[in-house]
């Protein structure tokens, strides 16, 4: 009998339908299998509903040929062909007693999920499932996905079989749910917690207490989970596993093979599930899977070595071939209480090298190279397999260049080439995180020398109908691997990334940025900071202004010579406090005359300041003010720098200089700078007083310490920003514009002399 004969009239439950296998799956159902009936159960995401789920899945181009039967209606296909069951593996619903056969093939892919996570998936949703088909008083055939690495660390030929292990898995599973709560109440011990504060605040300091504060949970949250997957690693290689992944799947055939007892039971073990070879269409696949991201970085030049040995097994299989051994397996019941076991392999019949991979590989990528623009093809590199430990040392090598040069860039003086310098700093951590990543996941998989044997799975092929053999072939020896990766897998892979390329050339070629086009609302506020921001100066270089039109000359070199010896320390007080650096340098007006100082800003400096105006700040300013946006500039400076500017905002906050009962600067401030989160604040206040929407205002800033006056409004912008804020920026895909000032104003002229004296 054919398969659709043998499948003909089942009530079949799939889980894992919107996984990568489980999609396959229901296609090829729904496409050769017109009298099977899919049970989906699906779990709610959001606000959609499992059914809402599923009509987005149906409408996906390859059950196109399955809607065209009911005239493209995507619920009457639905309607007629799939139940929508809405639960969870968590959570299982009650299950109908009519099932005939239950395909479970949802589960935790990933390599090394949080420990709760992986035995909650793996091992109690599957025990969950069990249950509920023998409460159903269903006797359906239960197949269960697993995958044929849950021999865990062992070398040679691997029967189709149970796995030989002691390992308890209701023990295991308690201790993996508890771990959670354990590393939840470490992570928030005095030493731990001590630990992430300092280097929240090493980052964080200039911005606020409270930003370093979010940064200190941020860090909490991160280490929790690092912990919480450093727990599942080191107990499943404690116990002879690669990792937490096949650790327990291998604990939940356990659970099968026990809880499973009264039911016809399959197990069914692929290895490494690749695109497909035929179905749903040769290349198709779904999202990045273990292969695709190595291919990837191989072809755009960003992995010079691989940590395996050229003669050591790649064991590859089309996800077709899974999807038609999973449904010719589903076919055959077996006895309760005698599980069968397929391993769908091609390592035995059809073996496949990492030196093959390569060269393949290559090959491919030689005939179509990656297009990098104006840098021409990319230049691929050669692996010599080096080996593992060879391979661990050049990337500690590099890590430890990268963590120096860091530090190097982010204590630079700000500027265009420091943030170029700074983005092929982070390109760079992006390539060492990744090359990090995957040689600690996959450098347990190379080690093992494994040989999947798999006679009962060709014994099941065999026993198919010759037409069966035909349309469902699973025969691994069908193909040659010179055909899949360099005509299908390779291509069906480069695909997204190749459209990506030429998206980004074509922005390359773009006509420079224009300033955006602006809502018009009188409920809008636009915020500016002033040094660094809209003209090219700080503090100190301000300060000079000030004083050195009323010193001659000598006062002129003692006062440099006095700033140059300060420096350092300034240097160090702008690191950690902008506040207390603020007042560090005022203190030096202490003495002065502030309407003196008024009057040099008014009769000398007023045109300079204005010369330092960036014209893009000042189009930007205006553009605001055409739109009715009330427009406040925020800044540290002292009160006197700023009136040149007042006609261009409706409200400017600054740094007021206290006098005593003689006018004289005291070198104090008459209240705290508004600096870091006290920006933020007063900002809010602002906008509640005077009815303001800030999620529709827009804030200008160029300092990591206005990070929090930034995140405050819905429109930040980043403008000529250090590399701590410009990195944030960047997270935050924040605009980041380059206001200059004229080329013609010189950073080094000072403002004419005055004949008024302030001291």
């Amino acid at each position: 009998m054919r398969l659709r004969e043998r499948l003909d009239g089942k009530r079949m439950l799939l889980t894992g339908v919107t996984g990568f296998v489980g999609e396959a799956l229901l296609h090829r159902i729904l496409r050769d299998l017109p009298g099977t009936h899919v049970v989906a159960l699906v779990r709610p995401k959001g606000s959609l509903t499992g059914r809402a789920r599923m009509e987005q899945l149906l409408n996906k181009p390859i059950f196109e040929q399955a809607r065209s039967r009911y005239a493209g209606d995507t619920a009457a296909l639905l309607d007629a062909r799939v139940s929508v069951l809405e639960g969870d593996l968590s959570d299982v619903p009650e299950l109908p007693g009519d099932l005939d056969v239950v395909i479970h093939c949802a589960g935790d892919v990933s390599f090394d999920p949080p420990i709760h996570q992986a035995f909650q998936t793996n091992v109690l949703g599957t025990e969950m499932l069990l249950r509920r088909i023998l409460d159903s008083g269903s006797r359906a055939h239960y197949l269960h996905v697993s995958t044929a690495y849950v021999s865990g660390r062992r070398r040679g030929a691997i029967p189709e079989g149970p796995v030989d292990h002691t390992a308890d898995w209701r023990t295991e599973a308690r201790w993996g749910q508890a771990m959670r709560d354990r590393i939840e109440e470490t992570s928030r011990a005095p030493g731990v917690l001590s630990k992430l504060r300092r280097e929240a605040e090493r980052e964080h300091r200039r911005a606020g207490p409270i930003t370093s504060a979010q940064d200190t949970e941020r860090r909490r949250k991160e280490w929790v989970d690092t912990k919480l997957v450093e727990a599942g690693g080191e107990r499943a290689r404690s116990l002879g596993w690669t990792d937490v992944y096949t650790f327990t799947k291998a604990l939940g055939e356990r659970v099968v093979e026990e809880i499973g007892a009264p039911l016809p039971v399959t197990i069914l073990r692929p290895s490494i599930i690749e695109s497909a070879l035929e179905t749903p269409h040769p290349g198709w696949i779904e999202g990045f899977k273990m292969a695709e991201p190595l291919i990837l970085a191989y072809g755009r030049g960003e992995l010079p070595e691989f940590p395996a040995s050229p003669d050591s097994q790649c064991d590859i299989v089309p996800v077709d071939h899974v999807v038609n051994a999973t449904l010719a397996a589903a076919a055959e019941r077996p006895e309760p209480g005698s599980p069968a076991y397929f391993q769908v392999t091609s390592g035995l019949r059809n073996p496949l090298t990492f030196a093959m991979v390569f060269e393949l590989v290559h090959e491919y990528f030689d005939a179509h190279p990656f297009d990098m623009s104006e840098r021409g093809a990319v230049r691929l590199p050669t692996w010599r397999f080096p080996g593992g430990e060879q391979v661990e040392r050049t990337l500690a090598l590099g890590e430890r260049a990268h963590k120096a040069a860091d530090f190097l860039v982010t204590h630079a003086p700000r500027g265009e080439r420091v943030r170029r310098f700074a983005r092929d700093l982070d390109q760079q951590r992006r390539r060492l995180d990744f090359l990090r990543r995957y040689h600690d996941l996959y450098r347990p998989y190379l080690e093992t020398e494994l040989v999947f044997t798999d006679d009962r799975t060709v014994a099941l092929y065999n026993g198919l109908d010759l037409e069966d053999q035909r349309d469902f072939s699973f025969d691994i020896t069908s193909f040659d691997w010179h055909h899949y990766f360099v005509e299908v897998h390779c291509p069906a892979v480069t695909e997204a990334m190749r459209k990506y390329d030429v998206i980004r050339r074509r922005r390359g070629r773009s006509t420079p940025a224009v300033a955006p086009q602006l809502p018009a609302g009188e409920d809008i506020v636009a915020a500016f900071d002033m040094d660094g921001t809209l003209l090219s100066s700080n503090v100190v270089e301000t300060y000079l202004w000030l004083r050195m039109p009323e010193l001659d000359r000598q006062g002129k070199a003692r006062e440099l010579g006095a700033l140059v010896r300060r420096l350092p320390g300034f240097l160090n007080a702008e690191r950690k406090d902008r506040g207390r650096f603020l007042r560090s340098v005022y203190r030096r007006y202490a003495g002065a005359d502030l309407a003196e100082l008024e009057h040099i800003v008014d009769e000398v400096l007023s045109q300079h300041v204005l010369e330092r105006v960036s014209a893009a700040a000042l189009r930007r300013v205006r553009a605001h003010q055409a739109a009715g946006h009330r427009t406040v500039l925020i800044t540290g400076a002292i009160r006197p720098l700023t009136r040149p500017l007042e006609p261009l905002f409706d409200e400017i906050v600054a740094a007021d200089l206290a006098v005593d009962d003689r006018g004289r600067c005291t070198g104090f401030l008459s209240g705290p700078p508004l600096v870091g989160e006290a920006r933020a604040a007063w900002l809010k206040r602002y906008a509640t007083q005077r009815d303001l929407d800030l999620s529709k205002s827009y804030a200008y800033a160029d300092s990591h310490s206005d990070l929090p006056m930034l995140r405050v409004v819905g429109r930040p912008v980043a403008v000529s920003p250090d590399v701590h804020l410009w990195r944030e920026a960047r997270k935050g895909r924040w605009p980041v514009e380059e206001w200059k000032t004229s080329s013609s104003v010189s950073r080094l002229a000072l403002p004419g002399a005055t004949s008024g004296s302030s001291s």
